[in-house]
């Protein structure tokens, strides 16, 4: 790894920092905004209070039977509830007939990381109510609905009320599909709900399970997300932190996405308002629960008493393709990364990921043979980098003299006639010492683009491949036992072949470099050497091991792609050219007149400030 590689690096970590750090202030200005706008909003428009449901529970655990003025809806609330189920070729989903309201959802055709049935909330790990006012507030979960009609693939439950009213859940699954339909009915409530109330609740809590071998690779990339009808990709919150938002204005819909899977509940209607929170369980929760996600949406209900307000549940895979068939931006939930990244990957990876895995059984190749296209289209790019590298080696002998004849690092004045020197140098031989800084910076994308997809890819769950039985997931050798600060609990073989094939790569092309005396070479030197391989080292043993191999195989291919350009390059050829112009005077480029100028004043200050000295 040359000084122009080290510096495009310097360059790139210079630009997400900075990118970082706006990003950051930006996001505080706008909370800022934001809360004042809930402020007001709720200043003039209050949140209708709704009964404390830790407080019914209470009374419900204790023994106390709370008064409901309906005698029916008395009777619903002591009414015995059972479980019943429907399925179809992907899903199984069982219902609690109390609160008529989904109690599992058990994904077909996959599994958790232990081999165990994949649910996306275990029984009773889920709450799904509606609180309405009818003459009271009333709360579905606390009731018993009655089983109305059940098929195969659908199940209908009704909670009725004295004067021959009820409110209606009708759940139906779709064949050969991830969706479910969930038709909310209010029929014949006329003279039970008053006819200024124009809106319900609906309440939504779940606790997703860990299914992932490694906790921080799953919490990092599981969330809530949010979308507005229209926008082009949703808001989010999580991604392994503590969150909560309140939306004060219409939603389309909102997902509880695990790293692989997700809840997604649909309005087609668009729901009013709403408020979001996510919370994380701690790697050692006894119960292996991930997080809790919970969402209070409210909708708008016609007037007179009947009225049915469909809803949509995605329930399933976050793969791409599934996800965009049903043409409602789900599939903008996967973290592709920003404009040009998600692009990229969306246009070249994914297709070309998709392409290979057709005819190719083994995800280890796909990513091999995919690597190699990727470093064959951008090799016109990165030639002139491998060159830049190969002409510097050439010059060594060359810029040895130079930094022999200007060995002074304190004098000021024998630096600047040595960048002169320098400059000449590369002037005479056609060498630009910042030729590999662009390249650099034009390949940054792909590499942030296989940062992001690799992880997010359900593809690659639980895919084998050598030593390591799942590519979204580390490799482990070796399992401490304990966690280790920074390091973790287990060393990745992959991310190990990565930093050594990069500090090898680094070796390699710093060995043809010449040697100066200069502090800031010697520590850019050190940095790529030693800094990087370990720093890259230290994040990706946590994170894919496909990722890790990418790295790997990218080095051993730009090891190759050197030592071909090196080959290439005649050395004496280049010397010949310099040696030739010796003497000669050379065309100056703007861009060196106007370093040379600056130089030059450089020079005068030094003579005038050694003159102001002499005096003294």
């Amino acid at each position: 790894m040359d000084k122009n590689t080290v510096i495009g690096f310097l360059l790139i970590i210079l630009i997400f920092v900075g990118f970082s750090v706006f990003e950051t202030g930006r996001a505080r200005k706008n909370a800022e905004l934001q809360a004042q706008a809930d402020s007001i909003a709720l200043a003039m428009n209050p949140v209708r209070e709704m009964p404390d449901v830790a407080e019914e529970e209470e009374l419900r655990n204790g023994g106390v039977v709370p008064a409901y003025k309906d005698s029916a809806i008395q009777k619903a609330y002591g009414a015995e509830a059972q479980i019943v189920a429907i399925e179809n070729s992907k899903i199984r989903v069982e219902f609690n007939t109390r609160g008529a309201q989904p109690h599992s959802v058990m994904v077909k055709d996959y599994y958790n990381y232990d081999s165990t049935a994949l649910y996306l909330f275990k029984p009773g790990e889920a709450d799904y109510a509606v609180s309405v006012y009818a003459g009271e507030y009333l709360r579905t979960d606390n009731f018993t609905f009655q089983l109305a009609e059940k098929t195969d693939s659908s199940v209908t439950m009704r909670l009725p009320f004295s004067g021959g009213g009820y409110i209606e859940q009708k759940y139906t699954l779709h064949e050969d599909s991830y969706r479910m339909d969930n038709l909310l009915s209010f029929v014949g409530m006329g003279d039970v709900i008053p006819g200024n109330v124009s809106s319900f609740d609906i309440d939504f809590n779940v606790t997703v399970p860990r299914m992932e071998k490694g906790y921080r690779n799953e919490s990092q990339y599981s969330k809530l997300n949010y979308y507005y009808e229209g926008d082009k990709k949703p808001e989010a919150i999580g991604n392994g932190r503590n969150g909560e938002r309140r939306i004060d204005s219409k939603l389309s819909w909102f997902a509880f996405q695990q790293q692989f899977f997700s809840v997604i509940m649909r309005a087609p209607g668009e729901f009013s308002s709403g408020e979001l929170a996510v919370d994380f369980f701690q790697e050692d929760d006894p119960s292996h629960n991930l997080m809790n996600c919970s969402a209070r949406m409210r909708a708008d209900l016609a007037q007179g008493g009947n009225s049915s307000i469909p809803f949509e549940f995605y329930l399933g895979p976050n793969h791409f393709q599934t996800l965009k068939s049903y043409d409602h931006n789900y599939e903008k939930i996967i973290p592709l990364g920003g404009w040009l990244v998600g692009w990229f990957t969306k246009y070249a990876i994914i297709p070309m990921f998709n392409f290979f895995g057709r005819f190719i059984n083994s995800f280890g190749l796909v990513i091999l043979l995919m690597t190699i296209v990727i470093k064959l289209v951008v090799l016109p790019f990165t030639y002139k980098s491998y060159a830049s590298s190969a002409k510097m080696s050439a010059l060594k002998p060359e810029i040895d003299k130079i930094n022999a004849k200007f060995p002074h690092m304190d004098n000021q004045q024998e630096q600047l006639k040595k960048q002169q020197a320098m400059m000449n140098l590369y002037k005479r031989a056609g060498v630009s010492p910042m030729g590999g800084c662009l390249p650099m910076l034009l390949t940054f994308p792909i590499l942030w683009a296989m940062f992001r997809f690799f992880p997010a890819s359900i593809e690659l769950r639980q895919q084998p491949f050598l030593w390591c039985d799942d590519l979204s997931a580390y490799d482990s050798i070796i399992d401490y036992g304990m966690r280790i600060p920074i390091l973790g609990d287990h060393l990745s073989l992959f991310a190990l072949l990565m930093a050594v094939t990069m500090w090898a790569y680094s070796k390699f092309t710093l060995a043809s470099q010449p040697n100066g005396n200069d502090p800031t070479a010697a520590s850019m030197r050190f940095m790529s050497l030693w800094m990087m391989p370990i720093m890259m080292f230290f994040i990706c043993n946590q994170l894919s091991a496909a990722l890790s191999y990418y790295y790997l195989l990218s080095q051993l291919i730009s090891i190759a792609e050197t030592l071909i350009i090196r080959k290439s390059v005649n050395k004496e050829a280049i010397l010949e050219k310099v040696r030739a112009s010796e003497g000669k005077p050379m065309p100056k480029s703007k861009w060196q007149q106007r370093i040379e100028e600056a130089q030059r004043i450089q020079e005068q200050q030094l003579r005038e400030q050694r003159k102001k000295q002499g005096r003294r």
